[in-house]
């Protein structure tokens, strides 16, 4: 029995490692996450960092492990969130492709106005949701979640610390990568870097379009399929 629970723990958590990183993708957020906080000072964005790393397990922990029941609760369906979370996702990313360059006057406002209340403001939105763990994410965490039970509570525990363990290695991922990205940054140089954010504010943006197109296309499924059902729920009474 020990065996099979260490089996079961290193099973998920190397499930949910495969499958949660490349979504959530730490390396490709951080260069949105220092383009949102230009101008704050080093501790400040260690701070952040630390914060969004935490937000960000916990809201991905709290979607594996109760957002299928929060759903059902209020009546909503991955779909509506896929919907309401692209739009927010794309919305942000037309306003970081929209921005114009900063100059060292500007810079310099940014710094003495980005005091850590205003980052305490920022940490969840939009730094945490959409930019670090938007929509896609919650929606997998929630299916993540959901093969994760078993019949067997012993498992199921099993199952969940080590997706815990998992979320949690994630997490010290985004934190690394927003904590040192500026260092990375600065190898291909300033005219490099606005290039790469424009690029990845891009991409981004088909992100978000991409998540509202997911939503409205199972919708338009649903709202599909409802007079196939009618139809053959006629004929059933046709024929008795």
């Amino acid at each position: 029995m020990t065996i099979e629970l260490i089996l079961a723990v290193a099973r998920s958590f190397l499930f949910v490692l495969v499958t949660m990183l490349p979504i959530l993708n730490p390396a490709a957020t951080a260069p949105i996450f220092l383009s949102m906080t230009e101008g704050a000072s080093p501790a400040t964005r260690a701070l952040l960092a630390r914060r969004i790393a935490r937000n960000m397990f916990w809201l991905m922990t709290g979607s594996m492990l109760i957002g299928s029941y929060v759903l059902d609760f209020f009546g909503i369906s991955l779909p509506i969130v896929r919907v309401g979370g692209g739009l927010i996702l794309a919305s942000v990313a037309w306003r970081l492709l929209g921005a114009t360059p900063s100059t060292l006057d500007s810079r310099t406002a940014l710094a003495e106005a980005y005091t850590p209340d205003h980052a305490h403001r920022q940490a969840f939105y939009p730094l945490t949701f959409p930019i670090s763990c938007g929509p896609a994410s919650i929606a997998v965490a929630i299916t993540v979640g959901v093969a994760l039970h078993d019949v067997e509570i012993v498992f199921s525990l099993a199952r969940m610390g080590g997706a815990l363990m998992a979320l949690g290695l994630i997490g010290v991922l985004i934190y690394l990568a927003f904590r040192y990205g500026e260092h990375l940054l600065r190898l291909i140089g300033e005219a490099g870097t606005a290039v790469f954010l424009r690029l990845t504010a891009f991409i981004l943006l088909c992100l978000g379009v991409q998540i509202v197109w997911d939503g409205l296309r199972e919708l338009l499924l649903e709202v599909m399929s409802v007079p196939v059902h009618l139809a053959a729920v006629r004929a059933i009474v046709g024929a008795g």
